[in-house]
């Protein structure tokens, strides 16, 4: 199986690597072979992680980046290039949430134009960074992660549906551009994941409702065919494929990880 699914060798670059499904990812690519360079604005938690990274006889970098500027973004690549040789891997976990709650004609242009930022402009920042030397290599693996909120439209969360919409734009139109170079680009779509947010939606329909939290959680469940909310873990197993070769003749692609919920 390390044939396919084995990243000995290879160098990834992951964006968003210390927290939830971002932590899970970083350790599953490193016990995989990877070697890392782990990017972020708060260095503690990351740091954290590349303790566990090198535990397991990996090489990990830590560079603070702010993935919104581009001189940032470059400099992450440029690094990258100095100290491994190569960059073969490109994980975009790094994005937020923008406004909840807010009907379309209350959120502000302000709050619209963060969220874009963050969730499309840094993943075509650190594609754009990162492309040239994957060309010149004929090799690359770019996996982008998105929402189930990008395949359906969700009211009072216009500007971050709106967002991972358009990240699938940016995903499909590069794979078309690169997969002529040997480079597979695809999005990964999870649903609700489950962690202190999850929990904290479930909370607050248990208040709103008048429920318990655990029957909160158990209305989540049954709105998936799986009756189950999806772990960091199954977001990491899916980012481990289109990162490995067992992916090699899929690109463009959206994978929904949710549990049966956009079917």
């Amino acid at each position: 199986m390390d044939k396919y699914f084995g990243l000995k060798d290879r160098v990834a670059i992951i964006t968003g690597p210390a927290k939830g499904m971002g932590e899970a990812a970083t350790l599953t690519l490193a016990d995989a072979g990877a070697d890392l360079v782990l990017v972020g604005r708060d260095l503690a938690p990351i740091e954290n992680v590349a303790k566990k990274v090198r535990n397991l006889d990996r090489r990990a970098e830590v560079i603070q980046c702010d993935v919104t500027k581009h001189d940032q973004v470059v400099k992450v690549c440029e690094a990258t290039l100095k100290n491994f040789g190569k960059i073969d891997i490109l994980v975009n976990i790094a994005g937020g949430t923008g406004p909840l709650g807010k009907f379309s004609w209350e959120t502000t242009p302000e709050e619209f134009d963060q969220i874009i930022n963050l969730n499309m402009k840094g993943c075509f920042l650190t594609m754009k960074a990162a492309l040239p030397s994957m060309i010149e290599k004929r090799y690359g693996k770019i996996v982008n992660v998105g929402g189930t909120f990008g395949l359906r439209g969700r009211a009072l969360r216009m500007a971050y549906s709106a967002s991972k919409w358009g990240l699938r734009g940016i995903t499909k139109s590069t794979a078309l551009e690169v997969g002529r170079h040997n480079i597979n680009v695809n999005c990964l779509c999870p649903g609700m994941v489950d962690g202190p947010r999850f929990k904290k939606v479930c909370a607050e329909r248990a208040a709103s409702r008048g429920i318990s939290v655990e029957e909160a959680r158990a209305e989540h469940e049954d709105e998936y065919a799986l009756r189950r909310i999806s772990t960091a873990q199954d977001v990491a197993n899916a980012i481990l494929f289109f990162s490995s070769d067992a992916s090699q003749n899929i690109t463009g692609q959206d994978l929904s990880i949710d549990g049966g919920w956009v079917i």
